[in-house]
């Protein structure tokens, strides 16, 4: 058993959930809690390592067998470390330090989404969330924006992480994966046009802008056209991530109806 806050993957641990340049370096990043280990495992995904204590669930432990069977490298720590070491009020008692692996993106997407100067990682995380559930085929993350395998990120995005491609790039190389699809670039802004009344069954791109500044000058020199919901009330605006969702899943809502 793990007890030492000096161990080296107690340590490798702590680096991961700090900076981004430490998870690039590494290729590795950290995932906390019972359902998102279990869906690593269910996804196939490429285990480093997993650490668990003795408060863990029937179904975190199942898993962790799982792992075992597998020949995976699997530690027990104390409580009182798993605490030190989560960043939840209430440790599940595992986590894993998983391959920083990529999925490619499909020669010819449809729909892509591009959170822009995203800094949230909530926000982030609900979008990533939501563009698996909603269909989409790549997540590009343009400079300025969160990095998506940061810990508050991965959890907010529920696994969406083991099913997008997920890739951060510049400016230019989202503008070649945009122009190489044929991708029309829709901006999320409350100037723009119904999306309700807006065709979103063509092969699109679409930009939801930051919580304080909105969409950075590169997007919106990329889009074509703007796209708002409309709000009743004296509702200023949405957050991104409840914004992003509502677009994407109106996205979803027209193929599936027009589709039928």
């Amino acid at each position: 058993m793990i007890t030492s806050p000096r161990n080296p993957k107690i340590k490798l641990i702590r680096a991961l959930q700090g900076r981004a340049k430490e998870r690039r370096e590494a290729g590795a990043f950290v995932a906390e809690g019972a359902r998102l280990v279990e869906d690593a495992v269910n996804r196939n995904w490429k285990f480093r390592f997993a650490l668990f204590d003795e408060t863990l669930s029937e179904r975190g432990r199942l898993s962790v067998e799982r792992l075992k069977l597998n020949g995976v490298d699997v530690e027990e720590i104390s409580p009182s470390l798993m605490k030190s070491l989560s960043e939840t009020g209430t440790p599940q008692g595992v986590l894993a330090v998983l391959k920083l692996a990529q999925f490619p993106i499909p020669n010819h997407p449809d729909f892509i989404l591009v959170p822009d100067q995203i800094r949230d990682p909530g926000n982030l995380g609900t979008l990533l969330r939501t563009a698996a559930a909603a269909g989409a085929q790549a997540v590009l993350l343009p400079p300025e924006t969160t990095d998506a395998f940061a810990p508050k990120v991965v959890r907010a995005g529920m696994g969406a992480h083991f099913r997008l491609p997920i890739r951060s790039l510049d400016w230019e190389e989202v503008e070649r994966v945009v122009r190489r699809s044929g991708l029309r670039v829709f901006l999320a802004d409350m100037d723009g046009a119904s999306c309700w009344e807006t065709d979103l069954r063509q092969p699109l791109a679409l930009v939801v802008g930051g919580e304080a500044d909105g969409a950075s000058e590169s997007a919106r020199k990329l889009a074509r056209q703007k796209i708002s919901i409309p709000m009743s009330g004296n509702v200023e605006s949405l957050n991104a991530g409840a914004a992003g969702s509502i677009l994407m899943f109106e996205v979803a809502r027209q193929r599936s109806t027009f589709n039928v």
